[in-house]
């Protein structure tokens, strides 16, 4: 006999299992502690598996509750898309960082993106980097994020779908006062005896720090130090001055007072940016965005490779044959 799951009680189990308080979850959900507790308890009973394990002191997720988790939260974003009907939820996007510049790739997208379907409402997030993003994405707490695809490691991106955007010039934001600063552009050796910040002391964006570990390996460069990453435009400005490494960033990247930004060449590095999004996702948002990168990149060749550049082969891979 088919066994029918009401939402509330799978919405009553998320809750719980992502406080791990059964008093936080039913507050949360505006709900009597009691009712909440008999609603686990209902589905447990109907599923045949303690979810939660429970103590005078603690709650925590059994097997059966870790398995049911992902799967309830598909069914509840199922659910709710459902009951949205022609009222449509807005689309939630991550833009990495809310620092902008000239010529950033994930902020263009969403402006031709919104001027294409002003009735939708596409709503901007800032996780500050792919990696960070990758969780919300499987949560559901997010719906899509820019960034290097390739550097997510391999069961995150078993678990996403990505659409090859760009192929961004990379090059390095210094201080005005660093003894490279004056030059229009440099070569990856003119680096050498320079150590580079690969952002490695920032979580959120593992992927950029693998690019630019593998970069400065192939090259014979040094790394910096890893630093506890700054946050906003004035913060990267002191970071700069006070560390005085030139940071690896990209050639549309933000503009930083008392700051250069200089291309590098021979070879020209590049990193390949994703629209990166959980499979399966249907939203009318999403099919903006991807047309709005789709003429955006037929426009100004944003995935033309150009000759004499570098770029890592799990990038190459992802890119239209």
């Amino acid at each position: 006999m088919p066994v029918d799951l009401h939402p509330r009680l799978l919405r009553g189990f998320v809750a719980t299992a992502e406080t791990l308080h059964f008093g936080r979850a039913a507050g949360l959900l505006h709900v009597a502690q009691q009712a909440l507790s008999r609603d686990v308890r209902t589905l447990e009973r109907l599923l045949g598996d303690a979810l939660f394990t429970r103590t005078t002191r603690s709650v925590e997720l059994t097997p059966a509750g870790r398995r049911l988790l992902p799967q309830a939260r598909q069914l509840l974003a199922l659910h709710d898309e459902i009951v949205a009907g022609a009222a449509e939820r807005p689309l939630l996007l991550d833009l990495n960082s809310d620092v902008t510049g000239p010529d950033l790739t994930a902020d263009r997208v969403l402006a031709r993106a919104r001027a294409a379907r002003p009735e939708g409402e596409l709503l901007a997030r800032f996780h500050g980097g792919l990696a960070a993003a990758a969780g919300e994405l499987l949560a559901h707490r997010l719906d899509v994020s820019f960034g290097r695809f390739a550097g997510l490691p391999a069961v995150l991106r078993g678990q996403l779908d990505q659409i090859p955007v760009r192929l961004e010039h990379v090059s390095v934001m210094m201080a005005d006062t660093h003894p490279l600063a004056g030059r229009p552009v440099l070569r990856l050796a003119d680096l050498a005896g320079h150590p580079v910040d690969i952002c490695a002391g920032n979580p959120a964006t593992t992927e950029w720090t693998d690019l630019g570990a593998r970069l400065l390996r192939e090259h014979g460069l040094a790394a910096a130090a890893p630093y506890v990453p700054p946050v906003g435009v004035d913060e990267t400005a002191r970071y700069l001055a006070r560390h005085g490494d030139a940071m690896l960033t990209t050639v549309g990247g933000p503009r930083i007072p008392g700051a250069v930004n200089v291309p590098l060449v021979e070879p020209v590095p590049l990193c390949l940016v994703s629209l990166v999004h959980r499979p399966g996702l249907r939203h009318a948002g999403l099919t903006a965005l991807a047309g709005a990168a789709s003429a955006l990149g037929a426009a100004e060749g944003w995935l033309r490779r150009p000759p004499g550049s570098w770029l890592p082969s799990p990038d190459a891979a992802l890119l239209p044959g």
